[in-house]
């Protein structure tokens, strides 16, 4: 995989079409990430690895890349398989844009939360 387009490109129709909904909804929600690769998938890449998502045989999945996500937001993930980084989904079926939204931002307040402020290094005297 040399570009996400290069990625989608390769899938059959329904899957493609799920997740170019599906990175349309992460462009959306963080705008300043950048399209790139994470553990070998598609992924967007702000201060790291942000999320990232995959076709597979028989279901696309999305990477919040974060368990806590996952957990806070259970209950509007009913219908969808989970596990503990995993949201899985049908091909052809999309996660709604308005989740995906929330996941990201989530995401991003998480990062934001674990990013360690610097400490100015004392003068040598």
């Amino acid at each position: 995989m040399t570009t996400i387009d290069d990625y989608l490109a390769g899938l059959e129709p329904a899957a493609r079409n799920s997740l170019g909904k599906l990175r349309d909804a992460i462009r959306k929600a963080a705008p300043h990430a950048t399209e790139g690769k994470s553990y070998g998938l598609p992924a967007f890449i702000q201060d790291g690895p942000l999320v990232a998502f995959a076709a597979h045989r028989g279901h696309c999945a999305f990477y919040p890349l974060s368990p806590a996500v996952i957990e806070a937001h259970k209950a509007e993930l009913e219908g969808y398989e989970l596990s503990k980084g995993t949201i899985r989904f049908a091909p052809g079926e999309a996660l709604p844009a308005a989740l995906v939204k929330k996941l990201v931002k989530a995401r991003l307040a998480e990062k934001a939360g674990k990013a360690r402020p610097r400490t100015p290094r004392k003068k040598r005297g």
